[in-house]
């Protein structure tokens, strides 16, 4: 069963949750962009917690059957992106999560609460 890009959002949003993603904000870009459905943006505490949030979000993807299109950034990096075609994924370190303040940059797009969404359906 192939999911839906929420269905792909809500996911690796509850994924990033469980391994206490720092701060998670959901972007829909829809409406402003048309490289991806959603933006989930978060941080780790430190180089060892940004790992495990990456390979928290790899390993439900791979479950899902869905391939990362494109990976940038390294392993112990400051930021790591996970692009899923209509998900992409920021996990940065708290320094560069401030620097590049990517809600600032999107904030034309809608930012979502995964909880609260899910909670209405």
């Amino acid at each position: 069963m192939k999911l839906s890009p929420k269905e792909q959002m809500e996911t690796l949003y509850q994924a990033l949750a469980e391994k206490q993603g720092q701060e998670i904000s959901v972007i829909d870009i829809r409406k402003v962009s048309d490289l991806a459905d959603y933006f989930l943006i978060t941080h780790g505490n430190n180089t060892p917690h940004v790992d495990a949030l990456v390979d928290a979000a790899e390993e439900v993807m791979a479950r899902a059957g869905i391939p990362c299109r494109s990976r940038e950034g390294l392993r112990g990096g400051r930021w790591v992106l996970l692009d899923y075609g209509d998900v992409v994924v920021n996990i940065f370190s708290k320094e560069d999560r401030m620097w590049y303040d990517l809600e600032r940059i999107w904030r034309d797009g809608e930012l979502v609460n995964p909880g609260a969404d899910t909670a209405k359906e």
